[in-house]
């Protein structure tokens, strides 16, 4: 089942069912992203988040033109939770594609074989080792001493927990060697074993507090405890894995890497093994799924990696993964259960989301009570009804999902489920948008009410303030929504309104219930603070449709300041103009995301709100690229054959040097490079003044290779 609510095999869909499956795609990851990472509180299984990310990957190397900015595969994780001081990583935590049959590790040896020019039957090494269900984290070492430590986050930014990770058992506060690096940053997991996690559930339950849900789930409450003497007593574990910066590696092999962590005084998974061959690494998968259920600590799956190190280098990063590591899942746990009732959910953008709320059922020790139906046609397509039986699987510690439904156990007086045509929060019609094209209708139900809808003007709000955001600490979901009822806030501006109105001709916000002059002023504080703010953040903000985090950074980098970025929407309305042009060139903006930005933009009373906002808040350019790179900033397009790498390896190479490569030359276009078979781009590119390198020119511009290091997840 997909987001689209459609079961079309891949090959079959259209570029315009493609396109709009994505888009679907798109934000039921980033929202199933956001409630897993950031919450603590996912909403599905990991049995069905991965296939929504396996049918996404599938599309999109069908359909390569169609990847959109804010794709999940440019994603890892979702932001840090309030509550730590931020924590920069020097080099991105990764996340890691996942397969589920030995045909997707095949798959994967094969892509690495391409990618590199190996020959088919190359030997490719690889360390295989068990992947631990619990929290990722990274502890940095500056001389031998342990200097600070955080988590993931987003994988751009974490939260610094340098207190609790130094009472972590198995993270040494200084490393065990004479010479120490300068710099030798750590990444691993943070997991509880499962006689600790027992021993904390009934600490729990004898004190009247509720129980954790799983091992996951208290791991990473334990970590995040304000109080490092809480954390302290939690006996938390930390396996070794992988690092971040580095200004020297012991080794030229991954495995000698990991070897050289032991010695100096980290746990490794001691069922990790370096293997010659893929069959070696699948009987590693097959020897821990045997063995799992008697393992002291939770696991999920096996984990590849590429066991060297230049190859890894040479391999990079593509969006949110490595290439050259793989994360290998155990099968999906099922169970049966009833589905009690049918509920909506009305979401930002109007979309009315159904949720069925199950009968409380233990799956793999953990109880789950909801799951999301996604849309009306996947209801007709299960023919799922309000006191059904059904199938339910889960992989992991989440909601699980609906795998079919026991015909022979349904009620005689079943009836099917009627979708609404009215939204259950205002009572407006509810439609289903056509493709103008096509003539079919989207999957997704939405509102038409807009702001007038409670549940809308509320989320727009809450995303608004959020995290990614304007990350107005303070203002959540529960104080928009009063905010909102009571008539303080109407929109984004009124935000900032708050201070200069507090008082006027109502309460003051110190005199409402649940406040007081101290978290009034905290508040108010916190707005302020915002008054200064990235692009990328304002973009995001705005809650244009197909616009994600990812998108967002894509067009405040290539604008780079707010003047421009606003000065281009309005001029590239005109579709013959020059900056209508600019926009497409943009690598990763297609049709469907320049018409999104262009409508809104056109809308007065979006302008409106624009205008009045950057009235109230000083918009700060993006950073200048990163120095010390020829490419930092520059514009590169590649066309004809390479002969010296593969075309995928040329575009890693470009962008890990700070370049941004787009698919269509332009004015703003700074290299060409040209293999054999150029044909129209470089034409193009003479027109336009456009410098045009050959391979051998750009091999020389690149220069020696980057540092080494390396951005294991």
């Amino acid at each position: 089942m997909t987001a689209g609510g459609v079961d079309t095999p891949v090959e079959r869909l259209t570029p315009v069912q493609a396109a709009r499956e994505l888009s679907c795609l798109a934000v039921t990851i980033a929202e199933h992203d956001r409630h897993y990472y950031q919450e603590d509180a996912p909403r599905v299984s990991d049995a069905e988040y991965d296939a929504l990310r396996r049918r996404n990957a599938a599309i999109e190397r069908r359909f390569p033109e169609l990847v959109r900015p804010d794709s999940p595969s440019h994603r890892i994780g979702a932001p840090p939770a309030p509550g730590f001081a931020k924590v920069r990583h020097a080099r991105p935590m990764l996340s890691l594609d996942n397969a589920f049959t030995v045909d997707d590790v095949r798959e994967f040896a094969a892509r690495v074989a391409r990618f590199l020019g190996l020959a088919e039957d190359a030997e490719i090494a690889l360390v295989a080792e068990p992947k631990i269900d619990g929290l990722s984290a990274s502890v940095r070492y500056e001389y031998g001493y342990l200097v600070v430590g955080a988590t993931r986050g987003d994988g751009e930014e974490g939260e610094n927990v340098t207190a609790n990770l130094r009472t972590v058992i198995d993270i040494p506060h200084e490393l065990r060697l004479g010479d120490p690096p300068a710099v030798f940053e750590v990444r691993g997991e943070v997991y509880l074993s499962h006689a600790d996690f027992a021993a904390l559930n009934a600490a729990q339950e004898a004190e009247g507090k509720p129980a954790y849900a799983n091992p996951r789930n208290a791991a990473s409450g334990s970590l995040r405890q304000l109080d490092a003497r809480i954390t302290a007593s939690r006996r938390l574990h930390f396996f070794a894995h992988g690092w971040g910066e580095v200004s020297d590696l012991p080794g030229a092999s991954y495995w000698k890497v990991l070897s050289a962590l032991r010695d100096w005084g980290f746990a490794t998974n001691p069922l990790g093994s370096r293997c010659v061959t893929l069959d070696e690494a699948l009987a590693v998968y097959r020897r821990v799924e045997a063995e799992r259920a008697g393992l002291a600590y939770d696991v999920d799956g096996v984990v590849y990696k590429i066991d060297r190190l230049d190859w890894q280098e040479r391999l990079g990063i593509v969006s949110r993964a490595p290439r050259w590591a793989l994360a290998h899942k155990f099968p999906a746990e099922k169970a049966l259960t009833v589905v009690e009732r049918i509920a909506l959910q009305v979401g930002r953008t109007g979309t009315l989301t159904p949720v069925a709320v199950l009968t409380p059922i233990t799956v793999g020790g953990v109880v789950v009570a909801r799951a999301t139906l996604h849309n009306e046609d996947e209801i007709v397509r299960k023919d799922v009804r309000e006191g059904d039986t059904v199938i339910v699987q889960r992989a992991g510690d989440v909601i699980p999902q609906i795998v079919a439904v026991v015909r022979d156990k349904r009620p005689a007086n079943s009836r099917p489920f009627v979708f609404p045509t009215h939204c259950p929060e205002c009572g407006s019609i509810a439609v289903r948008e056509h493709d103008p094209k096509t003539g079919e209708p989207e999957a997704a139900r939405r509102c038409t009410a807009g702001l007038v809808c409670p549940a809308q003007a509320v989320e727009r709000l809450r995303h608004f303030a959020s995290r990614d955001a304007f990350d107005i600490e303070g203002l959540g979901e529960k104080q928009i929504a009063a905010f909102w009822r009571d008539g303080l806030i109407e929109g984004p501006v009124d935000l900032f309104m708050l201070e200069a109105r507090d008082g006027a001709g109502r309460p003051a916000l110190a005199e409402r219930e649940g406040w007081g002059p101290t978290s009034a002023g905290k508040l108010f504080r916190a707005i302020r603070a915002r008054r200064r703010i990235g692009l990328d953040r304002v973009i995001y903000a705005l809650g244009i449709r197909h616009i994600g985090q990812t998108t967002a950074r894509l067009l405040a980098r290539s604008y780079g300041t707010a003047e421009a970025f606003f000065a281009a929407m309005a001029a590239a309305q005109d579709h013959a103009s020059a900056d209508y042009a600019e926009l497409l060139a943009i690598g990763g903006i297609g049709e469907t995301v320049a018409e999104a930005l262009l409508a809104f933009f056109a809308e007065p009373r979006n302008a409106a709100v624009v205008a009045a906002l950057r009235e109230q808040v000083d918009i700060l350019p993006v950073a200048p690229p990163r120095a010390g790179s020829p490419l930092a900033g520059r514009t590169v397009v590649f066309t004809g054959t390479l002969a010296a790498m593969t075309r995928s390896e040329a575009k890693s190479r470009a962008e890990a040097l700070g370049a941004k490569v787009a698919g269509s030359v332009s004015a703003k276009t700074d290299y060409l490079i040209a293999g054999p078979g150029a044909g129209t781009k470089a034409e193009r590119a003479r027109a336009l003044g456009v410098k045009v390198l050959t391979e051998e020119e750009w091999l020389a511009l690149l220069g020696p290779a980057v540092a080494v290091s390396s951005a294991a997840p």
